[in-house]
């Protein structure tokens, strides 16, 4: 298939709804028939502010988060047109991609 990933940069202190927002995006991708979401935890990074984003032994609150997913247009229309709806600033980069399986399923 042809589409596009989606990765969405955030922290861990980051919340909509309640929930930390890496999460929030996972649940809301799901709800939206999204086939497969990872979010992933980093040790470090910093964002357009330069300032150092980490984890640290006694202070998680800090940490980066990604989410990455794959996507077809129509499911990128979907999330964003979400993501304006409920309000979310968040920084993403959205990528040209070709997806798919391999072997048999």
């Amino acid at each position: 298939m042809i589409g596009y990933q989606l990765t969405f940069f955030t922290q861990q202190d980051r919340k909509h709804d309640h929930m930390p927002l890496g999460e929030w995006l996972v649940q809301e991708a799901r709800k939206l028939g999204i086939g497969g979401v990872t979010l992933i935890v980093a040790t470090e990074g910093f964002g357009h502010d330069r300032k150092l984003h980490s984890a640290h032994f006694f202070e998680l609150t800090d940490q980066p988060i990604e989410v990455t997913m794959a996507v077809d247009e129509l499911e990128a229309e979907r999330m964003f047109a979400h993501l304006k709806h409920e309000s979310i600033n968040v920084f993403y980069v959205k990528t040209p991609i070709e997806f798919g399986m391999t072997g048999k399923s």
